[in-house]
């Protein structure tokens, strides 16, 4: 999709139809009780409110949309930012796919503990990296957090796990006919998260000795070691002919605040591409990465209290690909709708998981009105929330 999608700019102005943003941080308490979204969404009736979140009560554990965009154009008339979410748990937060704009939106959403100063928030808090997939739109910002975060409350993290799919063993199959390319880096073409943060360091090692010998910041490795998640090694065998083998959900990490499960979703050609359970002692939240359909997501979801999940407005690839289409244009098309999950199938994914609240991001194209957005509640009973940047969702009582 990416290659496609960098290459296409579709129209449409987005524009947010319910306020409904509150702060997270010192203030989130008394912003949820006084803004003015929060008054309104008291007063609003059972079928408005199903479309945006609720105000915050009090909540320790809050899911924040840092950004919701999906894939990587910059969606012209948009302002969403590039997918990431996090989620906080009492004093502390995970961070979830580090779309374009992470920093800043972290920053926004007044995380971590010293978010009012020049150079020790908002990362102070932060307790753990998790990536879904290596495609550029979820972890363009990884380098941002790791060697400008150094002067934005890294500084004081304790060695902060960053998990994310292991190396793929080998170059996707050529899409289409004709053939095949040279790939690049053919000594390593498909590194693996902990290789991909270590070349990191590796590609920005002026910029980390500068800050090591001048300013006497701490190296890398105390700051940060990152791992692959273990998928078990009988689903990884075919990447190109089996890339999302119906399995169950695995723990992979478990701290004092959170217990993380993973499992493969459909996102081909792309391998491993995960989906993630968090449990926590509030309550749980999935997020589904990219992902086609796929009985894994449901799975993972179980009687979950939130799933994130991706949508594609099928509208889209029709207007790059209109009947009648040839076969190749018929390829790119179902390419594109079997890789993402399309509006009409999220809303009955939910419900057969027996989640309680479905939230909506990495929305393609990032620039559709939230009317568009409507309709993947149809099949669902749980609430519904279109999201938007800085939403907050409160986790449990």
């Amino acid at each position: 999709m990416c290659d496609i999608l960098s290459n296409i700019a579709s129209s449409g102005v987005s524009r947010r139809k319910m306020l409904a943003s509150f702060g997270v941080g010192a203030a989130a308490a008394s912003l949820a009780a006084c803004s003015p979204a929060s008054s309104a969404a008291s007063t609003a009736s059972a079928a408005s409110r199903r479309f945006g979140p609720l105000p915050l009560s009090g909540q320790q554990t809050k899911l924040v949309l840092l950004g919701t965009s999906g894939g990587p154009p910059y969606w012209p008339g948009s302002e969403r930012q590039g997918i990431s979410s996090a989620l906080v748990v009492g004093d502390r937060y995970y961070v979830i796919d580090a779309g374009h704009g992470v920093m800043h939106q972290a920053r926004k959403a007044e995380l971590g503990t010293k978010f009012e100063t020049d150079m020790e928030g908002p990362l102070d808090a932060l307790a753990g990296i998790f990536l879904t997939h290596l495609h550029s739109d979820h972890v363009v910002d990884l380098n941002n957090i790791l060697s400008e975060g150094l002067y934005n409350g890294l500084q004081s993290v304790d060695r902060i796990p960053i998990w994310g799919p292991g190396n793929r063993g080998q170059v996707p199959e050529l899409f289409g006919p004709g053939l095949p390319p040279e790939p690049v880096s053919p000594g390593n073409p498909t590194p693996g998260t902990k290789e991909m943060t270590d070349l990191i360091v590796q590609a920005f090692a002026t910029d980390f000795n500068d800050r090591l010998f001048d300013n006497r910041k701490p190296r890398p490795e105390e700051l940060w070691e990152a791992h692959d998640v273990p998928v078990p090694a009988r689903y990884m065998k075919d990447p190109n002919t089996d890339p999302c083998p119906e399995m169950d959900p695995f723990t992979f990490f478990e701290d004092d605040y959170v217990k993380v499960s993973a499992t493969l979703v459909n996102h081909a050609p792309v391998f491993p591409a995960l989906g993630y359970r968090f449990d926590t002692d509030a309550g749980s939240v999935v997020f589904s990465g990219d992902t086609g359909k796929t009985p894994n997501i449901i799975s993972l979801a179980k009687n979950a209290d939130v799933l994130v999940h991706e949508v594609i407005d099928k509208s889209w690839p029709e207007s790059l690909f209109p009947e009648p289409r040839d076969e190749a244009q018929e390829g790119l098309y179902q390419h594109l709708i079997q890789a993402h999950t399309v509006i009409e199938d999220v809303g009955p994914i939910a419900q057969e998981a027996g989640v309680e609240t479905l939230v909506l991001s990495h929305l393609v194209p990032g620039n559709r009105p939230d009317e568009v957005w409507e309709a993947c509640g149809e099949g669902f009973d749980g609430r519904l929330i279109i999201g938007h940047d800085l939403d907050v969702i409160g986790i449990g009582s």
